[in-house]
């Protein structure tokens, strides 16, 4: 496996959003099909969700629950065709790698648990690439040595 996703890629690819042409056209260049974890595909079903329940207490923010059930039904089609795979990654394993990465890097960088930990996964199962548009988990990526191909000065 050569890139690991984060949950902004996934809403990028998804959900039509600013970044969806650029997250689109990197997919389309994968030659290989897309893996995350069920730790991962999780973060992304739940951040949907809890999209459409902020949209429903106010309509300014958030989405509609048909596109959230709309965005989680794609991907699971993407599952079932192979498109992207679900790969497995020990949670004990991610946890401790987790555990080092936020001892020697939250303190100055102020990086979100879900950020350490998808960093960590991207670690543990051999990533050369991290796929994400959030900057400061981008940063924390290369400073692991992950090509952040997404974000540029990192």
């Amino acid at each position: 496996m050569k890139a690991f996703p984060d949950t902004s890629f996934l809403c990028a690819l998804y959900r039509t959003q600013d970044n969806s042409p650029q997250a689109i056209a990197w997919r389309s260049a994968m030659t290989e099909p897309l893996h995350v974890t069920r730790l991962l595909l999780w973060e992304f079903r739940q951040s949907t969700r809890f999209h459409a329940f902020r949209h429903s207490h106010n309509r300014q923010v958030g989405y509609p629950m048909h596109e959230a059930e709309r965005m989680i039904a794609k991907i699971s089609e993407h599952i079932e065709s192979a498109s992207v795979i679900t790969v497995h990654c020990d949670l004990t394993d991610i946890l401790f790698t987790a555990e080092r990465l936020s001892k020697s890097r939250t303190f100055n960088g102020g990086h979100r648990s879900f950020d350490i930990l998808h960093v960590a996964t991207a670690l543990i199962l051999g990533a050369t690439e991290f796929l994400t548009f959030d900057n400061n988990q981008a940063t924390l990526a290369a400073s692991e040595g992950l090509a952040t191909p997404l974000v540029e000065n990192t």
